[in-house]
């Protein structure tokens, strides 16, 4: 097993130490740390070799008190789990390591309640600002962030109407689109499986879209036949189980994520349904899955990573008073493929 190399010098590495093994001033060493793009290759490479040899980190507790910050983003996602807030909150990241900045993540598991407790941890943390995922929330928590003069985005959302900046889609509209066009293709019985919608302002939204376009096609929104579960594949199995049972099941599923359309597919498969013969199933999001499923999966695709990216770009700006306090609208796009065809005669 190769032994680690020793450091120089008894005690903590400082930055002196590195200035001095590299042979550059201690100025080129923090400009290596902190804005790499203006050292040339051949110094930053050797400053850099001093660093790792030396087993230096930098003293952001230090650096924080002088600067009053800390360069470091919260984000709170409601889960783990889904496909969906890896890709963005990856895209997140690289977007604010480019700025120099830490990302700190953090799951409420849907729950109101976690969530308050963990924008609270966050502060007390040194968070310079947060991202969090969707409006609903009491607004006491934004009343805390706003005391402490702590910069929020919300993400994975677009309603300019609740006064905050965000970044995201429409998600009432893009389900809306999903709808119309399912309805196009003659189905009239339509369920949907859903998130719970109580707390959740995406899904309420998509189920909105669905019951508004069914409305403008002349079908009654009250007979939507609506199951909320929360996402997971054997929910997503359970729950298209229960839409089938009755005694005039409905020809269309529409999902409120991939997860939960994958779900459906496989019980649809174990039933003996054909699809889309005997029922079209669509999903959204579009995430690798729905591509590898057979059939593959007609859903909505979201831009996870452009979302993420942007997002990442926004709160910079607004730690660095360059805010114009706008939201941004990202467009989303029906993806059509096996899932999706006519009513049955």
């Amino acid at each position: 097993m190769p032994s680690r190399p020793q450091k120089q010098g008894k005690g903590v590495p400082t930055l002196e130490d590195v200035a001095r093994l590299a042979e550059v001033s201690t100025a080129t060493v923090s400009r290596c740390l902190n804005s790499p793009d203006r050292v040339v290759k051949s110094t930053r490479e050797r400053v850099m070799a001093a660093v790792d040899r030396l087993g230096y980190a930098p003293n952001f507790g230090a650096r924080a008190l002088a600067a009053k910050r800390t360069n470091t983003i919260g984000a709170i996602i409601p889960t783990m789990e889904n496909a969906i807030f890896a890709r963005g909150i990856q895209a997140f990241q690289e977007e604010l390591g480019l700025h120099g900045m830490t990302l700190l993540v953090a799951s409420s598991s849907y729950s109101e309640e976690v969530e308050r407790e963990q924008v609270r941890t966050l502060c007390a943390r040194g968070a310079d600002a947060l991202l969090l995922i969707g409006h609903h929330r009491d607004a006491g928590i934004y009343d805390f962030l706003d005391d402490r003069s702590i910069p929020v985005l919300v993400a994975w959302a677009y309603q300019p109407s609740r006064g905050r900046s965000s970044i995201g889609f429409d998600n009432r509209a893009a389900m809306r689109e999903m709808a119309e066009t399912v309805i196009s293709e003659g189905h009239r019985r339509l369920a949907v499986i859903s998130a719970p919608t109580a707390a959740n302002d995406r899904a309420s939204e998509r189920v909105e879209g669905i019951r508004e376009a069914m409305a403008a096609h002349g079908l009654d929104p009250a007979g939507l036949h609506l199951v909320e579960t929360p996402y997971s594949v054997e929910n997503g199995d359970r729950a298209f189980g229960e839409v089938m049972a009755g005694s005039a099941p409905p020809t269309a599923v529409l999902c409120g994520n991939d997860v939960l359309a994958v779900g459906a597919l496989r019980a649809a498969r174990r039933m003996g349904l054909s699809v889309p013969g005997d029922v079209s199933i669509t999903g959204f999001d579009d995430i690798e899955l729905a591509q590898l499923v057979e059939p593959p999966l007609t859903t909505v695709h979201v831009p996870h990573r452009d979302m993420g990216r942007k997002a990442a770009r926004m709160l910079v700006e607004a730690l660095n008073g360059e805010a114009t306090g706008d939201s941004i609208r990202l467009d989303t796009c029906l993806i059509r493929r096996q899932t999706l065809g006519p009513a049955p005669k």
